[in-house]
């Protein structure tokens, strides 16, 4: 299922010669087999054990099932990819180093494995604040934004929401998101969101007593 939110539908054919276009370790072909693949320049990794086919640029969606392949199954529908993870999804950060997973304060979910690749972080969750990628919940691109502006290192934080703003298919201007946040009730951390998003807003803007943007490398 493409993103709702995207004006492009994924880069995914459903067939191909080869049965698919996206392979995690396990399925078709092992873990030493898909490295051996990559090696030989056939398929480009996505995240975790998960490669995509060397013609196709990985996309929203062959990132959104990427992470959810390092995850149990059982976990996959209860929890959402969140802050720098989902800025990665939508193209606007690096891969994360551990997957940031949402999940509303209220819902029940068995803790995370030990060495698990994520973290989990229990929040307050609307119904506007997901979107379906691929039958992946990832958080939309304005509630990564405002988590961002709240959480995560200062530089890696900044630059994803540079990008985010940057990206007109994401609708997520900085300033919009800054008048959310200002006109939040009970919001921890409100006044350092708005002093990070102000400093984003500057640069943006080309301030020159800003620190200078970088481009995120995405993989």
């Amino acid at each position: 299922m493409p993103a709702s939110l995207f004006p492009y539908p994924g880069v995914l054919p459903e067939t191909t010669s080869t049965g698919g276009a996206l392979f995690t370790a396990g399925g078709i072909f092992s873990a030493v087999e898909l490295r051996a693949m990559e090696m030989d320049g056939l398929l480009r990794r996505v995240y975790g054990e998960t490669y995509v086919r060397w013609d196709i640029s990985p996309d929203p969606v062959c990132r959104a099932l990427a992470a959810a392949a390092c995850l149990p199954p059982k976990q996959r529908p209860r929890i959402m990819l969140g802050r720098l993870t989902a800025a990665w999804v939508y193209g606007c950060a690096p891969p994360p180093a551990r997957l940031a997973l949402l999940v509303d304060h209220g819902r029940r979910i068995t803790a995370l494995a030990p060495f698990s690749p994520a973290v989990l972080h229990e929040v307050r969750l609307g119904p506007a604040d997901g979107m379906d990628i691929a039958g992946v919940r990832v958080s939309t691109p304005l509630r990564t934004a405002s988590d961002l502006a709240r959480h995560g290192p200062e530089e890696e934080s900044m630059q994803a929401l540079l990008a985010l703003a940057a990206d007109p298919a994401l609708s997520c201007p900085l300033g919009h998101v800054r008048a959310i946040t200002a006109a939040a009730r009970r919001l921890p951390g409100k006044a350092a969101a708005l002093d990070r998003l102000d400093r984003a807003i500057a640069l943006a803007a080309g301030d020159p007593g800003q620190t200078r943007r970088r481009e995120p490398v995405v993989r």
